[in-house]
């Protein structure tokens, strides 16, 4: 697996002085750009990266935790905290985060090899949330693993770790719904970019120990939470 010399790349970004009309004829434009593959052979990773947004006050406080993989132990935590500027539109909220995600991705100097996301990939009424819109900017392959549904309807997966379901939306599965710990509630899983979807659901499945939550997201949403509670300063590990 090849890896960047400096890091974790995100290539320039667009403008993100944005009315919501505009924000929405963006997110059609990049949608077909998606690449759901290829498989991502889950044994070659070797760091992994998790990224969460928490919000207060005008404000976004985005972290990007790396683990090491398959041991899953801390290497590398990077924060950034910025004024939000884009309104609170379900839909839209990529455009809110992404500017404090993508300069808390570009601190990072471990050589990531996939990064999950707290949030929608194609699982999205258009086919593009976070994990898929900042997915495309990245050169390693992306995940999206949400807490909630956004978008379709599922039968409710078995009750063990591992059991799951398709995602469907207008005929189309657009994810799985996960069951990351036995009879606890799931998770759903979707195709950021730049991987397949059953490589999406074996590394976040890898990816959990004791939590319902992958550990790469569940470190960054504690991070994230820290951060917004020291306001933007202060030690993040």
């Amino acid at each position: 697996m090849g890896y960047p010399l400096f890091g974790m790349k995100v290539r320039e970004l667009y403008d993100f002085d944005l009315s919501p009309s505009e924000a929405r004829r963006l997110q059609e434009e990049l949608a077909p750009r998606v690449v759901c593959g290829p498989p991502l052979d889950v044994g070659s990773v070797r760091y992994v990266a998790g990224a969460d947004v928490s919000t207060q006050d005008g404000m976004a406080y985005a972290t990007v935790v790396v683990l090491s993989f398959p041991e899953l132990e801390v290497v590398e935590v990077e924060g950034e905290a910025r004024t939000l500027e884009f309104p609170y539109i379900p839909g839209l909220l990529a455009f809110r985060e992404i500017p404090s995600v993508a300069a808390a991705l570009r601190k990072v100097e471990t050589p990531v090899d996939a990064v999950i996301f707290d949030a929608q990939g194609i699982a999205h009424p258009r086919r593009l949330g976070l994990a898929s819109n900042l997915g495309l900017y990245l050169d390693v392959p992306s995940v999206g693993c949400a807490k909630s549904r956004l978008v379709g309807t599922y039968e409710e997966p078995g009750p063990r770790k591992g059991e799951s379901s398709p995602l469907v939306d207008r005929g189309e599965v657009v994810g799985k719904v996960v069951r990351t710990r036995d009879r606890v509630s799931p998770v759903f899983v979707s195709v950021g970019d730049k991987i397949d979807l059953e490589s999406a659901v074996e590394l976040v499945l890898a990816c959990c120990t004791r939590y319902r939550l992958p550990e790469p997201t569940r470190q960054a949403h504690n991070a994230a939470n820290r951060l917004r509670r020291e306001g933007g300063t202060g030690s993040l590990f």
